[in-house]
């Protein structure tokens, strides 16, 4: 088939999405969640698949659930386990719970009643129990007074959320009220496949301990290879806040006693993983005394000794969860950025020197078992991709779900290009930037085209060389932008020296870099230097607010602001407050003058360029009266605005109606305002992308 057609937003949505992939012990399967979305029903859907890494063609694991994913193989390779929602017995859960499934398929059993949910979980080497997390009340003991404590909760008539606490909120939900997360062990019994519920219990019940309340996750947590100790991060301070500096402890699962093993208030601890013969745990250290910005850096505790040292000191680089041990305990495998893309490093321990394993694109998940490697990766050009690594072998795809969908499209060829930026030492030239852009299919230099700025959320994230589904760079331009993606100073993976450079004077050099980006590219002959935009997202949103109230009108044809930052006095309503002070340099009741000139809003005096403000009722860590302030500014001074409110979606727009409104909506904003575009009587855009505006 000739690929000649352009991707759209429906053709987007078609598209299935994997997960992270498990490796059997006998590294010869791996099995991973498969997500499909339908644009009908407004919903999507999951399954597990399993996939052999010698070959073959993949096979459907389970159908009978919803919302089947984070599947791990057992230790002994019998079983899988997996997280779900579904109806058994009679009994539809409530809450995700743990199921178990033999890899030669059959019905999957629920593993356990368990009230309060399951959350993540690992296997314990015996293959005959579990650990995972739940959300309990910490003054209630026992599994039955939870699940009383769970249905009284329920049946209440007050809807108030009532809390002391620092820490309530996250990205886009309310924390349990009244709940921590806790570990929890679960006992299969003598006869692990038979059909009865499994023992549980609390491993934290009557102490104080909990896990991270930020996405507690299966990285924060691991079983000892003899099965008798689990390692977890901990915030040891009494008042949980959003910047705690966690610890390390460990409990002893058949007495439950608990001891601290790595604590230092200066730095901040996560992603615990014992080495193969149970002696020494590797985690991240991060230095928040030293600066909030600092990188996680992979770091060695001897269990023997309780001393620990960090490793990767000399190696500018963050490293990041999960870690994963060699089989002979010399190195680690992790992920890393590095300008652009991500990568699958291993740090080899003796020498302290870390060489690329497989090279991005975008590495996203991996795991490994008997010196089977089976990598999830994605790029600018496709969606997640899963690749087997065996010894001595070229790596080989193992799954080819998306390829038919893919061939009926012409993408864009995407290019890395680099430019002079801002200056951040005293004299020479600007630093250098990266810049990423997608041209549109069938690009002919010999045209012109608008340019499109695609700037990044985070600030301390990057654009790079991977497929993402809410700002699809290859569906921008197919609508015939160039797109540009700017590693402004501040992104991730240039350094640490580069990231943290914006610390304090947020807006400064982005701006610069921005601009320097639009500078050389409106030099292409191939680039209409009349029609230029800016879109962004979060800190992206935050930076074409910036823009608005810093560039005269007339620069840009029109911005589009995605739950952007506006006003840094009222994003203190936000989950992420703890960290202000840190990025802005003080507490708004400190100086204000100091956060005024970091924020948009006080530059609203010079905002005339026309722009599309985007926001969601549920986003907590950009909380909607950001967007709401923004637009009302800009109606107030009779600057051309629309608004696009969701009240049911968060600092992301996830459903796919609402997903193909707000594609519809962007390009339909930027038709308005594209001179070219005006002039016809009607602009055509393409399939699936109908204009909403009116």
């Amino acid at each position: 088939m000739t690929a000649n057609k352009h991707l759209t937003v429906d053709d987007l949505w078609k598209l299935e999405r994997l997960g992270t992939p498990s490796v059997s012990p006998d590294g010869a399967q791996a099995v991973a969640a498969l997500s499909s979305f339908s644009m009908d029903d407004n919903k999507s859907s999951s399954s597990l698949w399993l996939l052999s890494t010698l070959g073959g063609a993949p096979r459907r694991l389970t159908s009978c659930g919803d919302k089947d994913g984070a599947a791990r193989w057992s230790p002994d390779g019998h079983r899988i386990a997996f997280t779900a929602k579904r109806e058994q017995e009679g009994r539809k859960d409530d809450e995700s719970q743990l199921y178990l499934i033999a890899p030669d398929g059959g019905e999957a059993r629920r593993a356990a009643e368990v009230a309060t949910g399951v959350e993540a979980f690992r296997w314990c080497p015996d293959a005959r129990r579990l650990v995972f997390v739940s959300w309990v009340w910490p003054d209630v003991k026992g599994v039955k007074a939870q699940a009383k404590k769970l249905a009284e909760f329920k049946k209440r008539k007050e809807s108030a959320y009532v809390t002391r606490e620092a820490q309530y909120r996250h990205w886009d939900r309310n924390l349990p009220m009244g709940r921590v997360p806790h570990l929890h062990l679960l006992e299969l019994g003598a006869d692990a496949a038979a059909a009865r519920p499994g023992k549980v219990r609390d491993l934290f019940e009557g102490t104080p301990y909990e896990l991270t309340r930020a996405d507690p996750d299966a990285n924060q947590f691991d079983v000892s290879p003899d099965g008798r100790r689990v390692v977890f991060a901990f915030d040891p301070a009494v008042e949980k806040r959003g910047d705690g500096r966690h610890a390390l402890a460990e409990v002893e699962l058949a007495s439950g006693r608990i001891r601290v093993v790595a604590r230092d208030a200066d730095w901040d601890f996560g992603a615990p993983r014992y080495s193969p013969d149970g002696t020494r745990i590797a985690f991240t250290a991060s230095h928040q005394a030293l600066r909030h910005t600092m990188p996680a850096q992979l770091a060695l505790l001897d269990r023997a000794s309780g001393n620990w040292e960090v490793v990767s000191a000399e190696w500018d680089h963050e490293v990041q969860a999960p870690l994963t041990w060699e089989d002979d305990g010399q190195a680690l495998l992790f992920t890393a950025e590095q300008r652009g893309r991500t990568h699958l490093w291993r740090f080899e321990l003796q020498d302290r020197r870390a060489d690329i394993v497989v090279r991005g694109g975008w590495v996203g998940g991996f795991d490994k078992a008997a010196g089977t490697l089976v990598t999830l990766a994605d790029s600018a050009l496709h969606p997640g991709r899963l690749h087997a690594h065996l010894p001595g072998q070229p790596p080989r795809r193992i799954e080819h779900f998306n390829d038919a969908l893919l061939a009926r499209f012409e993408l864009g060829r995407v290019e890395e290009m680099w430019i002079e930026g801002a200056r951040t030492t005293t004299g020479g030239a600007g630093d250098p930037v990266q810049v990423w852009l997608v041209l549109p299919p069938g690009f002919d230099a010999k045209k012109k085209y608008p340019l499109l700025h695609n700037i990044h959320g985070g600030p301390h994230t990057g654009p790079g060389d991977n497929w993402h589904y809410r700002w699809n760079t290859q569906l921008f331009a197919a609508q015939g932008y160039v797109v540009a993606s700017v590693n402004y100073h501040g992104s991730s993976g240039f350094g640490y020296a580069y990231l943290d450079s914006i610390t304090h004077r947020w807006g400064e050099l982005e701006l610069a870099d921005i601009e320097a980006a639009t500078e050389v590219l409106v030099k292409k002959p191939w680039i209409d230097r009349k029609r230029l935009f800016a879109a962004g997202g979060s800190y992206g949103g935050f930076m074409v607010a910036w823009m608005n109230g810093h560039l005269g009108a007339g620069r840009y044809n029109a911005y589009i602001c995605h739950a952007g930052c506006f006003d840094w006095v009222g994003m203190f309503a936000d989950d992420a407050w703890a960290w202000h002070a840190r990025e802005l340099g003080a507490w708004y009741w400190d100086d204000l003058a100091r956060v005024n000139a970091q924020s948009p809003h006080a530059f609203a005096a010079g905002m005339g360029t026309p722009t599309l403000v985007v926001h969601g009722a549920l986003d907590y860590r950009v909380p909607d009266a950001q967007g709401l302030a923004y637009y009302n500014t800009l109606k107030a001074r009779g600057t051309d605005a629309r608004l696009v409110w969701f009240p049911d979606e968060n600092h992301w727009v996830l459903k796919p109606r609402n997903s193909r409104l707000w594609y519809q909506e962007f390009f339909a904003w930027l038709a308005r305002h594209d001179p070219a575009r005006r002039a016809k009587k009607s602009v055509p855009l393409k399939a699936g992308t109908r204009s909403a505006v009116r």
